[in-house]
């Protein structure tokens, strides 16, 4: 009948078990204030502002729990089992392993003899003449001990979690525990013992003899005379504290259970306790035979504290669960750490230091000269910057902007330029003029003015150049510097240039002005960052087209 019991028990922890993996659920946010209790505010708040490194401990929900059981006891007189019991439990974590729990167990255990005893003349519940009377000589007829006790126990236990703090893995669907603790108990035990099981007794005695050694018969045969109530009373402690006439004991107890989790407020456990009392009379039995070959040599007084074991299968709630975690037992307090690691959403990290050999602004993993004096204006590749594109890093060139026909260059970027068309033309308009130099004469020339950080020409910018291109035309020997503001910055240098070049391609595409009669200047001081002013550049030498000096920040 046991092993039925045991077979069933492992057989529902086995169902339940197929659903305990696929069921756990995350872990909390660390971040979460409700979570934290009132009294641990302070160490959540020092640690969202990462002035301590530990977050605080959530609240944690408390576990209730029931369970059924199959109990043994380990006394003077044999088991008769199986017999049975339930108890009840709340429990509380007071940390990730340590937690405390408080029971209550209402137990029965049962026990029969196989070997008879003479020594129940000792024994004050059964030492009743009206009950079993001596021979003639003195000497008591044997008789088989059996008994039946009630226990209540109460118990306080500590609780240690063996596997929730894991290394390898963030969570475990079971959680393996060890407890011990202590408490009281309360027995109330009885005997099958009258005037008319004595002859039954007698009966089994001189059927099997005092050789004892036929335990299953002799116990077969007991029972069959052991067929009526538990009517005595058993024999109690003299001196012991009692409850509702029910002798106390104080009771230590150590056990081992592993539970597995149905989900976040469910599990299942399967525990084994032992119990250890202080008393020796929770079978009712303190006496014993002392036997040398079917013979009483005496009767002695055992004095050895009796126990029992209590196998169970019980079911466990998690409650008062608004705002708090589950029970720390089921949580890795490592999660929260190797989850940083992983993908930190609250640490302070510091700015990475890349390494930049030559202090050109351009890191070593992606600079493509990586040996670039110290100064030199290089481009986003950590590459020397050549603006006229000579060949000469503008660092070494002394001619910073060469232009095409003057090339090439020498060693210091300096190129050397035919006479242009239009000091030909100025030679020639001179030498018609009598030698006289004349000056262009084309009298003021506007500023235009862009807004905010804008490169596009307003209908007002617009209507400036349609009179600007009118002069142009009317004074053909004219060439005008068109002029921008803005060197503080690589930003400022490129948005100098783009609205420069606006202006140009302007008078150029829209106004129809040929493209040689313009002197670009970009990136100058002196002036208005907003503004490009349009200036007389008649017998000046210059550019009329230069790269832009930081493509990558161009206005679209």
């Amino acid at each position: 009948m046991a092993s039925k019991k045991l077979t069933l028990l492992f057989g529902l922890m086995c169902l339940f078990l197929s659903f305990s993996y696929a069921q756990v659920g995350s872990s909390y946010d660390v971040r979460d204030s409700s979570l934290i209790p009132t009294r641990r505010l302070a160490q959540h708040n020092e640690f969202l502002n990462n002035a301590y490194p530990f977050p605080a401990k959530p609240r944690n929900e408390w576990e209730i729990g029931v369970k059924g059981a199959y109990t043994y006891g380990f006394t003077d007189v044999d088991n008769w089992g199986p017999t049975g019991g339930f108890g009840i439990h709340v429990r509380k974590a007071l940390g990730y392993v340590f937690s405390l729990r408080a029971e209550y167990d209402w137990i029965r255990l049962r026990g029969l003899n196989y070997q008879p005893s003479a020594s129940y003349g000792k024994n004050t519940s059964l030492n009743r003449p009206t009950l079993f009377a001596p021979d003639a000589a003195g000497n008591f007829n044997e008789i088989y001990y059996n008994f039946r006790s009630t226990v209540h126990e109460l118990t306080l236990q500590g609780v240690f979690s063996l596997n929730n703090v894991n290394f390898h893995k963030a969570k475990t669907g079971f959680n393996f525990y060890l407890f011990g603790g202590g408490g009281l108990a309360t027995y109330s035990t009885k005997y099958k013992q009258d005037d008319s099981y004595l002859a039954g007794y007698a009966n089994v005695l001189a059927t099997y003899g005092a050789a004892h050694s036929d335990k299953g018969k002799i116990r077969k045969a007991l029972k069959n005379v052991l067929n009526g109530d538990w009517n005595q009373i058993a024999e109690r402690p003299s001196n012991a504290s009692t409850i509702g006439n029910a002798p106390i004991t104080a009771v230590g107890v150590f056990g081992a259970g592993i539970a597995f989790k149905l989900n976040n407020k469910l599990n299942i456990a399967l525990e084994d306790k032992v119990t250890v009392t202080t008393s020796d009379l929770i079978d009712g039995q303190q006496w014993q035979n002392n036997y040398t070959q079917g013979a009483v040599n005496s009767i002695a007084q055992t004095r050895s504290s009796d126990a029992y074991n209590m196998l169970s299968l019980g079911i466990n709630y998690n409650i008062f669960g608004k705002h708090a975690v589950e029970p720390l037992w089921w949580l890795n307090p490592l999660d929260y750490a190797y989850n940083e690691l992983n993908a930190p959403r609250h640490m302070k990290l510091p700015k990475p230091v890349l390494d930049d050999t030559d202090g050109d602004g351009v890191t070593d993993q992606f600079d493509l000269e990586p040996n670039t004096p110290k100064g030199a204006p290089v481009d986003s590749h950590g590459v020397s910057r050549d603006t006229d594109g000579d060949g000469v890093p503008d660092f070494k060139d002394k001619e910073l902007i060469t232009p095409t026909q003057c090339q090439p260059v020498d060693a210091d970027g300096v190129g050397k330029c035919p006479d242009p068309q239009c000091c030909k033309d100025l030679k020639n308009y001179i030498d018609s003029n009598g030698g006289g130099i004349h000056k262009c004469n084309i009298g003021d020339l506007p500023s235009i003015t862009f807004k905010g950080r804008s490169v596009t020409l307003s209908k007002d910018n617009k209507a400036l150049l349609a009179g600007t291109a009118e002069k142009l035309r009317n004074s053909p020997n004219c060439k005008i510097a068109v002029i921008g503001y803005g060197e503080s910055s690589k930003a400022a240098q490129q948005l100098s240039w783009d609205r420069v070049n606006a202006v140009i391609n302007y008078l150029v595409e829209k106004e129809g002005i040929s493209s040689d009669r313009f002197i670009f200047r970009y990136g100058q001081s002196g002036g208005e960052e907003n503004t490009v002013d349009l200036k007389d550049g008649t017998g000046e030498e210059g550019p009329n087209t230069v790269p832009a000096p930081h493509p990558n920040l161009r206005k679209k």
